[in-house]
């Protein structure tokens, strides 16, 4: 890899499955993101698969059309909110008290909804790869800061006069 960050200053955040190949889009970052689509559509639909089969089971054991129903919203509900969870967190970073039960109680919620997940990263891939664009503004953040301040820090500071006397050629 070749590019600014490898210098001193501020190190790009590494992405899952991307490392920072997002930064120069280096590395076999178009065949990574061709992969996270292709594997987590995949997955999607293996999970539905796995979820089909979860509601014939239901059917078989003829536990009643209320329950499936109830089965069949509560997955729609759950993954929904599982996508919307999931494609905020690559635009934003959550804000900054996270509280721990309320994380551990969407974990739950995260992992029924597995699905909106998988296609909030499918989607997410067809574009960028997931969170490249969050991260990219903070690490663009980052290096003006550091290029502003390096900037401003000219010479050898030791040797500037005490404020307020001036040194006479």
């Amino acid at each position: 890899m070749s590019g600014e960050h490898e210098t001193a200053g501020p190190q790009p955040e590494s992405i899952r499955f991307f490392g920072t190949t997002w930064v120069d889009h280096d590395g076999g970052y178009a065949l990574r993101r061709a992969g996270v689509a292709v594997g987590s559509l995949a997955a999607a639909a293996a999970g539905a698969f796995v979820l089909r089969l979860g509601y014939e089971g239901l059917a078989i054991a003829k536990v009643g059309g209320l329950i499936n129903a109830m089965v069949v919203v509560a997955f729609a509900i759950c993954s929904a909110l599982a996508f919307r969870r999931t494609w905020e967190r690559f635009v934003r970073r959550p804000e900054a008290p996270v509280d721990a039960a309320a994380e551990r109680s969407m974990q739950s919620l995260m992992m029924i909804g597995f699905l909106g997940t998988l296609l909030a990263y499918f989607c997410r891939s067809l574009v960028e790869a997931p969170g490249e664009k969050l991260h990219r503004a903070e690490y663009d953040r980052a290096r003006a800061r550091h290029e502003r301040l390096r900037t401003t820090r000219t010479g050898n500071p030791a040797g500037r006069a005490p404020k307020g006397r001036r040194k006479h050629p």
